[in-house]
C-alpha cells in the first residue's frame, strides 16, 4: 500500500480508503471481516457519514484494539431521527449525533471532523458565518476533532471551502464522468442517464478546483469514484465504454491534491479487488486510452497527467511539469513554493528537445512542446 500526505494536515493516508456506507447492510461479524481485511491490506482511513446506530457500533467494535492505526472521517450534521437519516444544522441534534458517534466508535476523538454534505453556496455562507462553524471550531479546540473537513459534490462550494482558510481537507466526488459536468447544486444532475452531446473534457471549474487545492495544501479524499458502478458497464457509462475499478481509481488518484479514494466494500473480496490497484500494471491502470477512443465525450487537448507521454528521452517528468505549469497559470506571479518544487525537478521545460515523441503517445492530443515552452516562460 502506498501512502500520501493529506494536504497540510500532517496525516499520511492510504491511497485506497474505506467508505463505510455499504457496511450498513451487514452484521457485526461481516463488518469486522471487511475492516480486518482492510487493515491487513494497509488501509488506514475510513469514512463514516452514516448516522444509523448499528453500523456505527459495528465499526467501533471492529476497530477495538486498533483505533490508533486508523484515521476516521466522522461527519458533523448527519443525524438519526425517528428511525431515519436526517441532515441537519440544528445544533442540539448535531451535538447528540456527534457524541453518539464517539460513543459507538469507542473513541474520544475523530481525526477528520467533516462538516456534512454542503452543496449550496448559500448554505456554505450560513455555515461559515454562523454558530455551526463556531460549534465545529469548539470541537477542535477541545480535542474532539483533530482537523476540520467538509463534504460536498459541488465544485463551487469546494472552491469556497479551499479558499476559506478554515477547511483543511475536502471529501469530494471525483470520477471522469462527473468531471465533465459544470457545477450544480442539484446532485441528481450528476447521475442523469445521458449527458449533453457537446460535453467533453474536464469542466474548467473542476480542473481549477484540483489545482487550487494543490496550491493551498487542502487535501482531497474521494467519494463516488466509481459513479455508483455506472462506469463499469458500457450501456450505463456516459462515455459508451466500460472502465474497470483499477482505471477509475487511477483517474481519481492522478488528480492534483487527491490523497485517497474512499471505496465501498461489501465483502473482503471487494477489498482485494480495490487493493489490486497497488500492484496493477500501467496497462491495467490506463484509463486514458479508453476515454480517448470512447464513442462519446472523449477528452481532447487537456493534460490529465496520465503519464502516457513517458518516457521522455531528455528525462523530463512531463506530467509533473504540466501539473506545475497549470498551477502557475492560476497566479499573477508564481509562488515561491511552486517555483521551488519546479526547480527541484531533475529536468525542466527548457530541457525539451522537441522530438514530439510524447505528443505521438498522448491519447488526448496535448501539445506538449507548447506546454514545455509555457513552463519555461512561467518559471524562467
Amino acid at each position: 500500500m502506498r501512502y500520501r500526505e493529506l494536504g497540510r494536515t500532517g496525516l499520511k493516508v492510504s491511497e485506497i480508503g474505506l467508505g463505510g456506507e455499504w457496511l450498513e447492510r451487514h452484521n457485526t461479524q461481516e463488518v469486522k471481516a471487511v475492516i480486518d481485511r482492510c487493515a491487513q491490506a494497509g488501509i488506514n482511513i475510513l469514512d463514516c457519514w452514516m448516522s444509523e446506530p448499528n453500523v456505527r457500533s459495528n465499526i467501533g467494535a471492529a476497530l477495538r484494539g486498533q483505533r490508533e492505526k486508523w484515521m476516521i472521517q466522522g461527519h458533523i450534521g448527519s443525524t438519526w431521527q425517528n428511525g431515519q437519516y436526517v441532515r441537519t444544522r440544528d445544533l442540539k441534534k448535531v451535538d447528540e449525533a456527534f457524541w453518539d458517534l464517539l460513543t459507538r466508535m469507542e473513541t474520544d476523538y475523530i481525526d477528520l471532523g467533516m462538516i456534512h454534505f454542503v452543496d449550496e453556496k448559500a448554505e456554505f455562507a450560513r455555515i461559515m458565518e454562523g454558530e455551526f462553524l463556531s460549534y465545529v471550531k469548539g470541537l477542535k479546540e477541545n480535542g474532539k476533532i483533530r482537523h476540520i473537513g467538509m463534504s460536498t459534490h459541488n465544485p463551487d462550494v469546494a472552491r469556497l471551502a479551499a479558499e476559506s482558510g478554515v477547511v483543511e481537507m475536502i471529501l469530494f466526488s471525483v470520477n471522469p464522468a462527473f468531471d465533465m459536468l459544470p457545477a450544480s447544486e442539484n446532485l441528481d444532475e450528476y447521475f442523469k442517464d445521458e449527458y449533453a452531446e457537446n460535453i467533453g473534457g474536464i469542466a474548467p471549474e473542476r480542473a481549477r478546483l484540483y489545482q487550487l487545492c494543490e496550491q493551498q495544501g487542502v487535501g482531497i479524499t474521494v467519494m463516488k469514484g466509481y459513479e455508483g458502478g455506472r462506469l463499469f458497464k458500457a450501456e450505463t457509462s456516459p462515455f459508451g465504454v466500460a472502465l474497470t475499478p483499477v482505471q477509475c481509481l487511477h483517474y481519481a488518484l492522478t488528480r492534483p491534491a487527491v490523497a485517497s479514494v474512499m471505496v465501498g466494500f461489501d465483502t473482503p473480496e471487494h477489498v482485494d479487488a480495490a487493493v489490486a490497484y497497488e500492484t496493477a500494471s500501467e496497462e491495467e491502470k490506463d484509463y486514458a486510452s479508453v476515454l480517448a477512443h470512447a464513442p462519446r465525450h472523449a477528452y481532447s487537448g487537456q493534460c490529465t497527467y496520465c503519464g502516457h507521454c513517458a518516457p521522455c528521452p531528455a528525462g523530463i517528468d512531463i506530467a509533473m511539469v504540466n501539473k506545475l505549469f497549470d498551477l502557475a497559470q492560476m497566479q499573477e506571479s508564481v509562488p515561491a513554493t511552486l517555483r521551488a518544487h519546479y526547480e527541484g525537478l531533475s529536468k525542466h521545460g527548457d530541457d525539451c528537445i522537441k522530438c514530439r515523441g510524447c505528443e505521438s503517445r498522448c491519447p488526448f492530443g496535448v501539445s506538449v512542446v507548447e506546454k514545455m515552452e509555457g513552463a519555461v516562460k512561467a518559471f524562467g
